[in-house]
């Protein structure tokens, strides 16, 4: 990569500056290995699979796929495109594996080809007989079998009696094996099958997408090519009807069906099999109560464990529940057990702590057969590893930092990170692997702690690219709120500028994501702008995670007029701290549900917003999935008013500032309607605005062509609606 390309270029090419890094990694339970992908550069999109010998910090390509195929990602089953698509993967080569427990074998997916692999013996991966089209194999926990998906039909391979169905059963809107769109859009559940411990049987997921509606997505760019169907289960619409059977592999007895929806449960939002059990994770249809069911193999009969229940919803946790021996662990919504965390690793002062008390009176806390182990000032966010020393999290104090900690069985806290920044975990054994992002230095750093090593921690390579950008951000608290926000200025001698800087308003603003934390990947963007010569604000408003249930449940009932409030108001104490900031000048921008909030900002507040850049928006919250939008506006048909107040279409009249629209026309989970439907109104209200459609794009913009260009477009659009001086590139 040429140094001398502009930061769109660089950042395309890169993905986001992502490629090269390590990622997916995976300890052995006995902590001896540490697995993971990793690309061979900072422009090479393709992953190859890496062991890593704890003792003696000996990294071993396991895997390169360019050995295996010439056809790069051609071949994609449509299955294998849809659940990347869903997990937002922009890499190739080898993206997902399986592995057992102790690491000693590895399954893997290549253009719809099977693979197998050891991890301790070493030599070159076998190919196994499978179906065309296969996916998402999954190695049973003895190593002998590989279940996968070929199609619409879930398959057995690796053994003696070779290539095989587990079910014939399957038809037009018949799946055994895959997870149906909204569990794997908005639930995390990406998988439809799972082994039993011993790996005798199989627990597969049987989906019927017959209810649901059928939506297409036509190429307008491609008049002769047929719309693609989809099933889109939109709010106060069917879902999937999802049934659980479970196989005996080596008896040809029926299977077991698994009565897990006899209760009114709606959806099955996660399953774990483990030695100690097998838990389904249900929820109803208004996700204001949750279930831990354990279901009996043998009989499918199945008893609830826990019930959980909330007046707004629920949250999934990932990570839990799971049973750790005779122990259930969940995460819950908890009041104050007078606890307290030990030793903090907190930003936050006395003052503003107790300013904070009302958001306290509850905590998502760690709990364990119902009691509360963690303090309530500490949001746990995942549970990744539970054994005997206890459970290992991720959790945070400071709502712009994420820390791993384990968790004793008594509640004792072993803080494993203490320096500022973004941190994940992976554990085994003896072993652990912490990820972590910080302001202090671009890219992930992957570091290895273990007792298997007399050395000191050991660091996992990393090849990514560094952005070359110099940050300038400060991270701080504004508004009556303490809105966790980010205020980004140009670097250098540009710091101080000629006078008064237009300022840019960069959110995502909703539930269930963050773009205010210590890690500097989520400011590169933001940084480019303000080296054009805007004052860039990112502000996390109710609704967004990381300070509790009260805050990101104050969004229920309306997902406008909370977010849309908090960024005004962040704006205006921003304006009275930071002097450079015009606000005659301002402007917003933002994706997904941040596409939404900048058209909402413009509709709604041209006083105050000069210009917006909308990004594959929802304009119409009743042409979203029913397990996110039902879960924040309740059923359209229950409380229509919550609809009718956070639609876009009404406002287009009000339409008064320059508004550019972007969308991609293959978008299967905002689809391009949202957009489109949005520009009908504002022609027949008679309001200019810009329309730029992606053909043969989805909600995803990993190509490079279109992630650089997309760059430079907004920034001319918005100096072209703030009255700026227009340059080619803006900033370097």
């Amino acid at each position: 990569m040429d140094g001398t390309e502009s930061f769109p270029r660089r950042q395309a090419l890169t993905r986001r500056f992502t490629l090269g890094e390590p990622r997916d990694i995976r300890v052995s339970d006995d902590g001896a290995r540490v697995m993971f992908l990793r690309s061979s550069g900072p422009v090479d999109p393709v992953n190859s699979l890496w062991v890593l010998d704890v003792a003696t910090s000996a990294e071993r390509l396991v895997v390169d796929p360019r050995r295996l195929t010439e056809s790069g990602d051609r071949n994609l089953p449509p299955a294998e495109q849809a659940r990347r698509e869903r997990v937002r993967e922009t890499g190739s080569g080898i993206v997902s594996y399986d592995v057992d427990d102790a690491l000693t074998a590895a399954v893997f997916a290549l253009d719809g080809q099977l693979w197998r692999v050891s991890l301790v013996e070493g030599g070159p991966p076998e190919p196994l007989a499978a179906s065309p089209g296969a996916f998402d194999p999954r190695l049973s926990p003895d190593g002998a079998r590989v279940a996968y998906v070929a199609g619409p039909i879930l398959r057995v391979t690796g053994d003696a009696p070779g290539d095989r169905a587990v079910v014939e059963e399957a038809g037009e809107t018949v799946t055994w094996g895959s997870a149906e769109f909204v569990a794997a859009e908005e639930m995390g559940r990406t998988r439809g099958h799972w082994w039993s411990p011993d790996g005798r049987r199989l627990l597969a997921a049987r989906v019927d997408t017959s209810p649901v509606p059928r939506w297409w997505i036509a190429d307008a760019a491609s008049p002769g090519r047929e719309p693609t169907e989809i099933r889109y289960p939109a709010a106060g619409e069917a879902n999937a009807e999802v049934a659980l059977a479970v196989f005996d592999l080596d008896d040809a007895a029926e299977p077991v069906t698994v009565a897990w929806d006899e209760d009114g449960w709606e959806y099955l939002a996660a399953v774990r099999w483990s030695a100690d059990g097998l838990l389904l994770t249900v929820q109803t249809r208004d996700q204001r109560t949750l279930g831990v069911l354990q279901a009996d193999p043998d009989t499918g009969a199945c008893r609830l464990l826990r019930r959980i229940t909330d007046a707004a919803w629920v949250d999934l946790v990932p990570g839990v529940p799971r049973l750790a021996g005779s122990r259930l662990v969940t995460v819950e919504d908890r009041g104050s057990g007078g606890l307290s965390v030990n030793s903090p690793p907190q930003r936050w002062d006395s003052d503003r702590s107790s300013a904070r008390s009302g958001e306290l009176d509850t905590a998502r806390r760690l709990c364990v057969d119902g009691e509360a182990l963690t303090p309530d000032d500490m949001q746990v966010r995942a549970v990744h590893n539970a054994d005997e020393a206890g459970v290992v999290v991720t959790a945070s104090v400071d709502p712009a930092e994420v820390h791993a900690v384990r968790v004793g069985w008594d509640g004792a806290l072993e803080w494993l990170t203490t320096q500022a920044g973004v941190h994940g975990v992976a554990a085994g054994g003896n072993t652990t692997v912490i990820a972590s992002r910080s302001l202090e230095h671009p890219g992930r750093r992957c570091t290895v702690r273990s007792r298997r090593r007399a050395e000191r921690d050991l660091l996992i390579a990393s090849h990514a690219a560094d952005p070359g950008l110099d940050l300038n951000v400060e991270i701080v608290e504004l508004g009556p709120r303490r809105l966790v926000s980010a205020v980004v200025l140009p670097s250098g001698p540009a710091a101080a500028g000629d006078g008064p800087l237009p300022v840019l308003l960069d959110p995502y603003g909703g539930p269930h994501a963050q773009r205010v934390q210590r890690a500097e990947a989520l400011f590169h963007t933001s940084q480019w702008f303000a080296e054009a010569g805007f004052a860039v604000l990112v502000v996390d408003g109710r609704g967004t995670p990381g300070r509790g249930p009260a805050f990101e449940r104050a969004v229920r009932g309306d997902l406008a007029d909370p977010v849309l409030e908090d960024q005004i108001e962040a704006l205006g104490d921003a304006a009275d701290r930071y002097p450079v900031l015009d606000l005659a000048r301002v402007a917003i921008r933002g994706w997904s549900f941040g596409g939404y909030l900048a058209a909402l900002a413009v509709l709604r507040r041209p006083d105050v917003f000069a210009a917006a850049i909308a990004g594959a928006p929802v304009t119409d919250w009743r042409l979203y999935d029913t397990h996110y939008t039902e879960r924040y506006l309740g059923h359209p048909a229950d409380e229509p008013g919550n609809y009718e107040r956070t639609d876009l279409g009404p406002l287009a009249p009000g339409l008064q500032r320059p508004l550019m629209l972007i969308h991609g026309l293959a978008d299967d989970n905002v689809v391009a309607a949202h957009t489109l439907r949005l520009s009908q109104a504002l022609t027949e209200a008679g309001r200019a605005h810009t329309v730029l459609p992606l053909s043969g794009i989805t909600h995803m913009t990993p190509q490079e062509e279109v992630a650089e260009n997309l760059l430079l477009l907004q920034l001319r659009f918005l100096q072209d609606a703030l009255g700026l001086q227009s340059s080619n590139e803006g900033g370097t």
